[in-house]
C-alpha cells in the first residue's frame, strides 16, 4: 500500500510539473500547410483564398497582402475544421509591414480571433463577419496613445459581465499597449457558455459570461437559423483577415472536460 502511494504522489507531482492535470496541448496549426483549415472571404466562395493572402512560409502563419493592390472589402476568416466547446487556446503573434491601402481606419495592426463561431459554410456569400466572440489583437499606433490587445467583440452576439448585460460590440481589456512587431502570447479559456477569459503573458486581462445571440441586422444575417437570445455553447474558431498584415507562429488548443 506504501508502495502505491508514493507512485500516486511522484504522478500527482508530475501533472503539477506539467501542469493542467497532465493534459495535452494539441497543434492546431502544423508549420507546413493550412491541412484542417477552410477560407471564407467576402463575396468569395467557401475554399478560396483570395489573392493567396492566408499562407504558410517558414513555419509561419502568415495573413499577407502583399498580392493585393487596395481594399474592397473583403474581409477574410480561417476557420479550423473542428467546432470546440470547452478548450484553451493559445497563439503567439505579431503585427508587421503596412496597412493594405483602403482599409478602414479601425483596421490599422487590427486581427482578431473568433469564437464559438457559426460554420464557414453557413456564412453568406456577401457577409463580412461570422457571429461569434471576437478576441480582438491590436498593437500600437504612433500617436503614443493605450491600444489593448485580446479585447472583447461581439459580432451578432451578446455577453455578461458582472451579471449585466453588455450590448456594447467591442470592450477594451486590461493589458498593455505592444507596439511594433514584438511576439505576443495570447491564450484564451473558453468553458462552453458559462465562462470565458483572456490572458496575455499569462496575465488575465478580460472575462465574461453567458455568452449569447443577440444584436443588429448588421450583425445578424437575415435568415440566421439561431434565435436572439440563445446561449453559445459551442462552435468554430477562426482567424481573421482585416487589412493589416499578421504572423502567428504557435496555435495550440487543450480540450478540457465538461
Amino acid at each position: 500500500m506504501k508502495y502505491y502511494f508514493i507512485l500516486s504522489l511522484i504522478f500527482l507531482a508530475s501533472c503539477a510539473h506539467k501542469k493542467d492535470n497532465c493534459k495535452d496541448w494539441i497543434p492546431l496549426f502544423n508549420g507546413e500547410n493550412l491541412d484542417g483549415w477552410s477560407i471564407k472571404f467576402t463575396s468569395q466562395p467557401l475554399g478560396v483564398n483570395y489573392k493567396n493572402t492566408f499562407r504558410v512560409e517558414d513555419g509561419l502563419l502568415k495573413v499577407s497582402y502583399d498580392a493585393w493592390d487596395d481594399f474592397n472589402g473583403e474581409f477574410g476568416h480561417l476557420f479550423y475544421k473542428t467546432k470546440f466547446s470547452h478548450y484553451k487556446l493559445r497563439v503567439d503573434y505579431r503585427f508587421v509591414g503596412q496597412q493594405l491601402k483602403g482599409g478602414p481606419v479601425w483596421a490599422y495592426k487590427n486581427s482578431g480571433i473568433m469564437l464559438h463561431s457559426q460554420s464557414p459554410e453557413s456564412m453568406q456569400i456577401d457577409q463580412d463577419f461570422p457571429v461569434s466572440i471576437e478576441c480582438q489583437l491590436l498593437g500600437g499606433d504612433a500617436n503614443g496613445k493605450k491600444r489593448p490587445t485580446m479585447n472583447l467583440c461581439t459580432p451578432g452576439t451578446h455577453v455578461f459581465i458582472k451579471n449585466n448585460l453588455f450590448e456594447t460590440h467591442c470592450i477594451n481589456s486590461l493589458s498593455q499597449t505592444y507596439r511594433g512587431d514584438v511576439w505576443v502570447s495570447a491564450e484564451v479559456h473558453v468553458y462552453g457558455d458559462s465562462l470565458i477569459q483572456h490572458f496575455v503573458d499569462g496575465e488575465k486581462v478580460m472575462e465574461y459570461t453567458k455568452p449569447i445571440i443577440g444584436g443588429s441586422r448588421e450583425q445578424i444575417p437575415e435568415g440566421f437559423p439561431i434565435a436572439e437570445g440563445t446561449p453559445l455553447k459551442e462552435g468554430y474558431i477562426s482567424f481573421q483577415a482585416e487589412t493589416h498584415p499578421i504572423e502567428f507562429r504557435r496555435i495550440e488548443l487543450m480540450v478540457l472536460d465538461k
